[in-house]
């Protein structure tokens, strides 16, 4: 069992040494707040709550549970959610977006911990309490854990299995002992978990999908549920926390709506009649182009424009090194030197895209122009000699084509590395030793991915190599990501200023097995392995850096995915009744801090 309860007098009888209590953590470094701070520096403190917002979603849900394996492909937003904000289920602490990664109190009013975070004390406020009105207590956090161990996601099972011991510790602490599994990184993970109640909870029947409206200890309870279709939530007046200094300004409406359409073409078109309030926008040319309807000619829709303090992330062609016409690293260089960024660009998008050249770009966690330095070089070790001379000398950078879509001297060099692959033109067609052609199928899932494919698919072609694509829908195409059955998708890798855990769940070979993560492109490599290690038992800033910029190099040179390009900016479009701040955070817009200008 994960479970041990010890009462506070047998703690201090042991030796047990007491650490100071504290309002905030940080992964790196002191949090930026002092103790009696009031509040986010990018929230209205004055703001007046009421009136009600309406998002929009492509998809649909058949539960409310959001932490089951079941739950993944039909996600009730809103419950759960780093985008709307946690409106049911509440986290320990609150993180701040204003700051690469550090947490101040929530449910629990302050944290212990020693230098080696060898363990974690989490105070809960006295205050907290569910919807119900029953009160949080100690024994709700330690049955939480043991149920999410037991039956929740991979990540949260996962992760518990750096925990050796769970305590309480008097009224109202729990603490967490760790083993050797555990990183600096860890403690802070679990101390955004969410709590669950042992009261309103079956633990025989918490793995199963229900749309019954469940206890939670947030700002809003479920008020109507229309299976597959919406779900709309009211504040709960009563709610506990909303006076507390990481809750000041936040949670603003009144009514909250999460609608589902099947596509993205018919949940624009209910923004443009006023029935969704909020759009993101991530097409460059539908942002220039489309908002010439009524609403927006007339400024009853607003358009934002943000300017993120973000690394770029990854955007990409994600190869399957599963199949094995991917396996080596030699082809899937080859076949990324084939795409012409620059006609795509173009003719695509305006030129409207910056092409991406590091999972950390426009950061300083970016090896991007960067030559190694000798704290790299040193985690680096014998690793160094997998990684390609100009990306370990900071003077690698993508080919530019003469944008023709057939550029004779990119093509050439990329025959020369599917060469090195095993394989070769003969007759017109790219062929290995035995003379079976190189083909795959690109899985899209939409139109625009679909435009992508076919411009890589037309270059593939002009050196013999076929490639079918394959637009299928969202249904279809989560049950084939998550079961590996795919050769070639594209997928995002978003990028934050605090890399840690995540980086496990997508390239670690321990996980290139397990259903419900993000090891698309199925990596097996153990130095990966080591160098995420690395960057997770990073003690210093400046070691960290040197971590995420060897382990930046490390992917850049195995190819496993194609990198195709980013914008410096978020686009939003609003209805011009929500009102926002005009601090805009280190991590960019933030949508529970929005409001209602009806209600003020």
């Amino acid at each position: 069992m994960l479970r041990i309860v010890v009462p506070l007098v047998l703690s201090l009888l042991c030796g047990t040494v007491a650490a100071e209590p504290l309002h905030g953590i940080a992964m790196h470094g002191a949090p930026a707040l002092p103790p009696d701070y009031k509040h986010f520096p990018y929230v209205n403190p004055d703001v007046k709550k009421g009136g009600k917002i309406t998002y929009g979603v492509v998809g649909t849900f058949d539960s409310l549970n959001p932490f089951i394996l079941k739950s993944m492909r039909t996600t009730a937003r809103g419950m759960w959610d780093p985008e709307y904000g946690n409106l049911v289920y509440e986290s320990l602490m609150q993180r701040s977006r204003d700051e690469p990664f550090t947490l101040y109190g929530l449910l629990a009013e302050t944290v212990e911990w020693d230098d080696d975070r060898s363990f974690i004390q989490f105070n809960l406020n006295p205050k907290a309490k569910w919807a119900d009105g029953q009160p949080m207590t100690p024994e709700d956090v330690m049955f939480t854990f043991d149920l999410l161990r037991d039956k929740g996601l991979p990540r949260y099972s996962n992760l518990l299995k750096a925990v050796a011991k769970v305590e309480k510790v008097g009224e109202h602490s729990v603490r967490l002992t760790f083993n050797d599994q555990a990183t600096r990184e860890t403690p802070l993970i679990l101390g955004l978990f969410p709590v669950l109640p042992k009261h309103a909870i079956d633990p025989e029947t918490f793995d199963r999908t229900s749309l019954t409206p469940p206890v939670g200890s947030g700002p809003y309870k479920v008020k109507t549920v229309k299976p597959g279709e919406s779900i709309t939530y009211e504040r709960d007046p009563n709610y506990w926390g909303k006076d507390i200094p990481a809750k000041v300004g936040t949670d603003n409406y009144d009514q909250i709506t999460v609608q589902y359409y099947l596509q993205d073409t018919t949940l624009f078109e209910a923004f443009k009649k006023g029935d969704v309030d909020i759009y993101p926008d991530g097409n460059p040319g539908h942002w220039v182009n489309a908002y010439n309807f009524p609403a927006a000619t007339s400024g009853a829709v607003v358009k934002d424009v943000f300017t993120p303090k973000l690394p770029s992330g990854m955007l990409g062609f994600v190869f399957n090194t599963r199949r094995p016409i991917f396996a080596d690293p030699k082809v899937r260089e080859g076949l990324s030197l084939v795409f012409d960024f620059e006609w795509a660009n173009k003719n695509l998008y305006s030129g409207a895209y910056k092409r991406t050249q590091s999972f950390w770009q426009n950061s300083e966690l970016s090896s991007f122009g960067v030559p190694a330095n000798a704290a790299e070089l040193a985690l680096l070790g014998p690793i160094k000699n997998k990684i390609a001379p100009d990306i370990l000398d900071g003077t690698y950078k993508l080919p530019v084509t003469d944008g023709s879509g057939r550029d004779r001297n990119v093509l050439k060099q990329a025959v020369e590395r599917l060469k090195q692959g095993g394989f070769t033109i003969q007759g017109g067609k790219m062929v290995d030793a035995s003379g079976r052609q190189l083909a795959f199928e690109i899985m899209t899932q939409n139109a625009d991915q679909e435009k992508l494919a076919v411009a890589y698919q037309r270059s593939l072609q002009a050196i013999g190599i076929t490639a079918s694509i394959r637009t299928v829908d969202d249904s279809q195409y989560q049950s084939r990501t998550s079961s590996r059955d795919y050769d070639m998708i594209i997928k995002s890798y978003v990028s934050t200023l605090s890399p840690g855990i995540e980086q496990v769940r997508r390239w670690s070979s321990v996980e290139r097995t397990q259903e419900g993560n993000d090891t698309f492109a199925g990596a097996n490599d153990p130095d990966l392995d080591t160098l995420i290690d690395h960057l997770l038992r990073a003690r210093s800033a400046d070691d960290f850096t040197a971590a995420v910029r060897a382990y930046d190099r490390l992917l850049l040179s195995s190819h496993y995915v194609l990198p195709l390009y980013h914008i410096d900016q978020q686009w939003v479009a609003r209805s011009k009744r929500i009102g926002r701040p005009e601090t805009v955070p280190l991590y960019g817009y933030q949508l529970p801090v929005w409001w209602d200008t009806s209600a003020q």
